[in-house]
């Protein structure tokens, strides 16, 4: 509460509450004052409000709104409360500072000493909202020459420059505490100063003031920082974490603040050198050191240094408020040296380069079984199978090399094999050398899937051998449109063909949900470092092998999305991300296309009793149903896209534990309302999952690592 004795407070803004009866009565009195201009900025800052993401409960409301009057400019404004005006004025900061740091920086109280160099320090860590209050020193009034580098006014001109900063942080925020000692430091006051900081940051000209002020801040025990407007010099004194350390870094030895007291700027200037280095000085500092007393009143000082400088101590604060590493020492922020070293940027390419197909297409027989083999579809495309020919089996076996987190007790890989067995079926059937089949789990290999080769065919097989060297993956956002029921039955009869089940999701509402499971299960697996590391060492770039992996042409992406990726490959992003329990638009690419789909369905498998998850022989099995289903999608004109959830392969909580530690409960709940959203029996497992659509060709094919016959797509 303050009454009208205080409306003629130099630096600080009056804060009137209606509500009270002394503040009313001041308000009655400006209102009746000519010229004082009343701005009510309510009505704008609750629209801003209300157009803010995620706002935050501030519990105000209109009781809570001030009348602010700047008495040296005969203004008021109409505020909301200091809790809805700082979480409007501090949005933007996010996330680069969250609402949590932003709290904690609000108990910090920094003092900073000098008001040159010091007004744009002190009005950057306002801006930012890095500090809770400010102690403002300086003894010296504002001149025209000040004017290069201190960010005030021709109005300003003949007043305390620390009260020209403090007027002018009030003017950004009225409700921050700033505090001001007009008549600078000097050996009797700098202790009085100093008490109740939590940082120093100094940039007084007074050598002795210097020193004063660090042998106060490291009695207190207190960091100090401080910039030195050439070069981007920055200095930081960790007093708090080393107390016996000497001021200056040493620099200047055991020096007392009497010697420095009183000197002349040409006297300071062998000091200055001590302190700055004079191999390290700009070539213009250096000589215009030489010039001081002669044709230069003082060293030079330009307006972009000391907004660098307060840009560099700025961070300084942030990093020492919020308990970050930061050691004491020195650095510079050189940008001369920066424009020296332009160079043209990495040309970062949207599409791999254009790639040609080689060598020649196969013809015997046995390679062309081999030839379709390869283009079975399989998670990443990475492959993970090994094939070995005789004249009278191909054999194809289980590579662990190839596995990846997500590949639980290599059950993906089964499922890849089955579906290379699949398509050596086909083949064999169509070129007549159809022969029984089998899948073999021994201690020497997991799984070995092989085809006899023999005489035989079967009508059905060979019927899809064009659709298994055509088909692809298609990743296009779909047209939506109903699957007719005719075309669905087709499908959950071609999984029966082998011996496996179709679940579909098909009206709205389970697209919907599905839709946010797989984007959720998306974010968990972007932001888990091994997760995140494998999906994006499957991805193929500009200038990559194609021969395996996924090429980043067949994601389809949009320009949005294409720029969205080249940020998601960055481990320390998504770290940072983690660490905010954010990220949800992290799956925005799988829930873009699943709500555009016509259906996600899952091939199922009955599990073999007493076999944990229905062994890798059944998910083998299921494995070619898989393929089954996905050539006959195409020939139904659908377009198909794999899903792969983390959580697809894992069977118990100790494999999703296992899979993702930070996200295992959020895991386990995906996988329940997934099985729920399908409707699939407990007794069954998952072996794929696919998303179905109507939508244009894709846009180009993954390559498969070369077999004998050249080059393989699919």
């Amino acid at each position: 509460m303050v009454g009208e004795a205080d409306l003629g407070v130099e630096y600080r803004p009056l804060i009137l509450d209606p509500g009270d009866p002394d503040d009313e009565r001041a308000l009655v009195g400006l209102r009746s004052t000519p010229h004082i201009e009343i701005n009510d900025l309510r009505g704008l800052l609750a629209a801003e409000f209300g157009r803010l993401n995620d706002p935050p409960e501030t519990a105000e409301g209109p009781a809570d709104d001030r009348w602010v009057y700047y008495p040296w400019r005969r203004s008021v404004l109409v505020l909301p409360g200091p809790r809805t005006f700082r979480a409007i004025r501090l949005d933007r900061n996010r996330n680069k500072l969250t609402r949590a740091e932003q709290d904690r920086l609000r108990t910090l109280t920094v003092g900073v000493v000098g008001q040159s160099v010091g007004h744009a320090i002190a009005y950057t860590l306002a801006q930012e909202g890095a500090c809770g209050a400010l102690r403002l020193a300086d003894f010296d009034e504002l001149e025209l020459s000040n004017l290069n580098r201190v960010p005030a006014t021709l109005f300003d001109i003949g007043v305390n420059k620390a009260i020209v900063t403090a007027r002018r942080i009030a003017e950004l925020d009225p409700y921050l505490t700033v505090e001001v000692r007009g008549g600078g430091l000097d050996p009797d006051t700098v202790d009085d100063f100093v008490d109740g900081l939590g940082i120093v940051v100094e940039e007084c000209d007074s050598l002795d003031i210097k020193l004063l002020v660090r042998e106060s801040a490291r009695r207190r025990k207190l960091p100090l920082i401080m910039e030195t407007s050439d070069r981007g010099l920055l200095d930081v004194e960790r007093f708090d974490l080393e107390p016996g350390r000497q001021p200056f870094h040493g620099l200047l030895g055991d020096i007392a603040a009497t010697q420095l007291r009183g000197l002349s700027t040409r006297d300071k200037a062998p000091y200055v050198v001590g302190l700055l280095g004079a191999r390290d000085l700009s070539a213009r500092m250096a000589g215009s050191l030489v010039e001081v007393g002669e044709t230069l009143n003082s060293w030079p000082q330009l307006g972009g240094d000391v907004v660098l400088g307060a840009a560099s101590v700025a961070t300084a604060v942030r990093r020492i408020g919020l308990g970050r590493p930061l050691r004491s020492g020195r650095t510079r922020l050189d940008i001369e040296q920066a424009l020296d070293a332009l160079a043209d940027p990495d040309l970062d390419l949207d599409e791999p380069a254009a790639d040609t197909e080689t060598g020649t297409a196969p013809t015997a027989p046995l390679d062309l079984i081999l030839d379709c083999a390869q283009r079975a579809p399989s998670g990443g495309n990475i492959q993970p199978w090994s094939l070995h020919t005789t004249e009278q089996e191909i054999r194809i076996t289980l590579d662990p090399q190839y596995t990846t987190a997500m590949d639980t007790g290599y059950r993906g890989s089964a499922v890849a094999v089955g579906a290379a067995l699949y398509n050596a079926r086909v083949a064999a059937a169509a070129h007549d050398r159809l022969g029984p089949h089998e899948f073999i789990e021994s201690p020497d290999a997991p799984l070995t899937a092989a085809l006899r080769l023999g005489t035989g065919t079967d009508p059905e097989l060979a019927a899809d051998y064009p659709y298994a060297l055509a088909r692809e993956t298609n990743r296009r956002i779909g047209h939506g449109g109903r699957i007719p029921e005719p075309v669905l039955s087709g499908l959950a009869a071609a999984a029966g063909t082998e011996n496996a089940q179709l679940r579909a999701a098909t009206s709205p509402a389970a697209l919907r949900a599905m839709a946010e499971v797989l984007a959720d299960s998306d974010q968990v697996r972007y932001l888990t470092p091994q997760l995140h590391r494998e999906m994006f060492a499957e991805m193929r770039w500009p200038g990559d092998d194609l021969s395996d992996g996924i090429d980043t042409r067949s994601l389809e992406l949009a320009p949005d999305e294409r720029a969205a990726m080249q940020i998601a490959r960055r481990a320390d992003v998504m770290a940072q991300l983690h660490s905010w329990s954010a990220g949800s638009a992290l799956g925005d690419y799988a829930r873009d296309r699943v709500g555009s789909s016509s259906a996600v369905i899952a091939v199922t498998f009955r599990r073999e009793p007493g076999v944990q998850g229905g062994g890798l022989a059944g998910y083998a099995r299921a494995g070619a149903a898989v393929g089954r289903v996905w050539l006959q999608a195409q020939r139904s004109g659908l377009a198909v896209q794999p899903m792969s959830p983390v959580f697809l392969f894992s069977q118990t909580r100790t494999e999703l534990d296992a899979l993702s530690p930070a996200y295992a409960d959020r895991l386990s709940t995906l996988q329940s309302r997934f099985l729920e959203i399908l409707e699939v029996p407990e007794q069954e497992s998952v072996a794929l999952v696919l998303r179905l659509s109507y939508a244009a060709a894709a846009s180009v094919r993954s390559m498969r690592r070369p077999v004998p016959g050249g080059e393989l797509r699919g």
